[in-house]
């Protein structure tokens, strides 16, 4: 193990070098971060699983950066360049554009002005004037490499070639870029105008300058894509004097005929090399680094969105709206099972019988099956849907209804569903069926769909895609693994995200459920190509709730039985009894003694913990302590809206300058950074998150554009 990546990694981190080792050592023995985040914690001092997942990219990076420091050594011996102040520089350097600028002046080279001066024999005349010894007028010593048969016709010719060569010297300065860089990084401006005359969402932009420094993600995002699109003009200004001082400085000496033409060489080094080269990598940092910030933006978006709180206990009519074909009707019972199908036609005008009709089914299912909640699909439609179904709700007393899903996002999920289990059903009928189990458990659908197609974050097509998809595929993974998946009814696709599994043995564990059943923790050692390693991985989190032991319907490891049940005896339980919960474990653990008890268990206290918690409550969703989605009995227009009212909404989407909120009228409100709170916040994120029910108040409609302006603070309506 590389010591230098643990104390690099200690002291980024915050972290003791022992819990950094242990980390590595786990990550290096093919564990998976949730594993390690709730298995191994005595190891790691009960590191989360986002610290892990950081930790881990960062320890990529390192480990990259090795790779590259090798790759250049090589390069360079193979050269016979490398020297012992190289070889110390490339030692020390701690970032890849570090180990760049160093290997920069030995770097292959397409045929550029120094090269061409070079074969036309100018670099010694370049030498002699960098020497800056002012004891010879340079155009004299310039006469000595005319050679009209090199394309060197006179003195000013070899002259300007010998700048050429010293201005690709002074650009190759790795000590020089890294204080240029520092510059433009505090003190370079981003310029940006209009490219065309037509207007645009873009119109912001048209005349705009801000330091780079503190430029948001997401205006960053946008200035890219205008650029792209061509309707802006980008450009970065530099403080020049500033620079030019600091090139001067660093390579011009005394004031000399020969200094001169060195200064010369370094204003053009600047102007032709330095800036372009370093606004181009000013450029892409700030493209990263707006990735980064909307790749955290999303991640934290679709961690809410997938922790948003089952609704339980409640047989469910899914709506998926539609118009010329109808909207396709499925009801399900609590545990998500299809018990009937059908068709309503109501949301084209006119058409009375047919609405008749569609109603009749509709109050039908309702009382055949005891519908308490209607599922609409947030699409094509469901405006229309949402005012019919509300309309019928003074006849069926009990049942509310909810929005679950955001456009397009049914189809898509529908064409995940197993075709095995709906193989009559059109693509339609799935996804009514989808829809109704999105709201009974919003993560087991979810997990069928893309991340990138749920639409929680911004500017997500701009964005580096396999970044994103890596960030948001450990999302999932973390979710589905902090909730747990139930083994007996769990779909392929939930079941790939649990740790250790993938999506062939998940395929594997549905096929042997389906013939042999799972009726323990322990018959899944007999799926095929479910080895031990992988059982170890993903056992603690797969529950199985009618297993004959108890535990295994808990997050308690099947490496941890032993020391529960050991737990059990010496508080005074016995194993049958956990089923209904144990409430006072914990108490009775802190009379025994929690030390105590966790050396006589053989466990660290870490799990001693987590054991308690299963015992008191044994296989509890996290979810449940999160606020409801809301249900609604009726529904409003975009007209019905006036300034000063005061609504409910529900947040669907956190972006960098604000929050929308979903009030029941088909368009989001926008609620702006500025109108969050009393007090300065950074970002939306530090005041609300994915799920929220928040009160708000309409500043302004736009009912053409279909904008809606709110604030969650009350007095800030101006």
């Amino acid at each position: 193990m590389n010591t230098d990546h643990v104390s690099i990694l200690a002291q980024a981190f915050s972290l003791r070098p022992e819990q950094v080792k242990a980390v590595i050592e786990l990550l290096d023995a093919g564990n998976t971060i949730p594993f390690i985040a709730r298995y191994r914690k005595e190891a790691t001092g009960s590191l989360d699983d986002q610290v892990l997942r950081e930790l881990a990219e960062r320890l990529e990076y390192l480990r990259n950066l090795d790779q590259r420091r090798a790759e250049i050594t090589k390069a360079l011996t193979e050269q016979g360049v490398l020297t012992e102040e190289l070889e110390k520089s490339i030692a020390g350097a701690k970032t890849l554009s570090e180990l760049e600028d160093i290997y920069r002046p030995f770097r292959p080279k397409r045929r550029t002005r120094a090269t061409i001066a070079r074969e036309r024999g100018l670099e010694p005349l370049a030498n002699w004037l960098m020497m800056q010894s002012g004891k010879e007028d340079p155009a004299q010593k310039a006469a000595e490499f005319v050679d009209p048969e090199k394309d060197v016709p006179d003195a000013e010719a070899a002259l300007a070639g010998a700048r050429d060569i010293i201005a690709e010297t002074v650009s190759d300065d790795a000590g020089l870029r890294k204080r240029i860089r520092e510059i433009l990084n505090r003190e370079a401006v981003l310029v940006t105008k209009a490219s065309k005359e037509e207007d645009s969402v873009y119109r912001n932009y048209y005349d705009y300058r801000e330091p780079v420094r503190t430029m948001a993600a997401h205006r960053i995002l946008a200035v890219n894509r205008g650029e792209r699109e061509e309707f802006l003009k980008v450009s970065v200004e530099a403080p020049e004097e500033k620079i030019q001082r600091e090139i001067q400085n660093t390579w011009v000496r005394g004031n000399s005929a020969s200094s001169q033409q060195v200064a010369m060489a370094c204003e053009d080094a600047w102007s032709r090399l330095l800036f372009p080269s370093l606004e181009r990598e000013l450029r892409s940092d700030m493209t990263d680094r707006a990735n980064t910030a909307a790749i955290k933006v999303f991640s934290d978006n679709l961690h809410q969105l997938l922790m948003q709180p089952p609704i339980k206990g409640k047989v469910t009519l899914g709506v998926d709206p539609g118009f010329r074909t109808g909207c396709k009707l499925a009801v399900i019972d609590e545990n998500g099972k299809v018990l009937d199908t059908g068709v309503g036609f109501f949301t084209l005008p006119g058409m009375e019988g047919r609405k008749a009709e569609a109603a009749r089914i509709i109050k039908g299912f309702v009382k055949k099956y005891g519908v308490t909640a209607i599922a609409i699909g947030n699409g094509t439609a469901s405006r229309e849907s949402e005012q019919f179904i509300v309309s019928l709700l003074p006849e069926l007393p009990g049942v509310a209804y909810i929005i679950v899903s955001e456009a397009g996002a049914s189809v898509y999920s529908a064409s995940k569903l197993a075709a095995e289990e709906f193989p009559d059903f059109d693509v339609t009928q799935r996804s009514a069926v989808s829809i109704a189990r999105r709201m009974q458990d919003p993560l087991a659908e979810l997990v069928k769909i893309d991340p990138k197609a749920i639409g929680v974050g911004q500017y997500q097509h701009d964005l580096k895609q396999n970044e994103l998809t890596a960030a948001l595929d450990g999302v999932v993974e973390q979710c589905v693994n902090q909730v747990g998946v139930e083994v007996s009814t769990a779909s392929a696709q939930l079941l790939s995200h649990v740790a250790g599994i993938g999506p062939a043995l998940a395929k594997n564990i549905v096929a042997y459920r389906e013939e042999n059943g799972i009726p323990s923790r322990a018959a899944l050692k007999k799926v095929p190509k479910l080895g031990p390693r992988a059982y170890e991985q993903c056992a603690g989190f797969l529950r199985v709730r009618d297993s004959k032991n108890p535990l295994d319907a808990t997050a308690v490891h099947p490496e941890s039985y032993d020391a529960a049940k050991t737990v059990l005896a010496e508080l005074g339980y016995d194993l049958k009894e956990i089923r209904g919960g144990l409430a006072d474990a914990e108490a009775r653990a802190n009379s025994y003694g929690m030390e105590k008890l966790a050396e006589k268990a053989g466990v660290g206290l870490p799990t001693l913990r987590d054991i308690l918690s299963e015992l008191r409550k044994p296989g509890r969703d996290p979810r449940e302590d999160l606020p409801k989605p809301v249900l609604r009995t009726d529904v409003l227009d975009i007209k019905d809206l006036k300034p000063g009212m005061e609504l409910t909404g529900t947040v669907r989407n956190v972006i960098d300058f604000g929050a929308f909120v979903d009030i029941g009228v088909h368009q989001d409100g926008l609620v702006h950074i500025s109108r969050m709170a009393e007090k300065f916040i950074r970002h939306p994120s530090e005041v609300v998150k994915v799920g929220d029910v928040v009160k708000v108040w309409v500043i302004a409609v736009d009912e053409t554009k279909k904008r809606i302006s709110l604030t969650m603070v009350k007095d800030k309506q101006a």
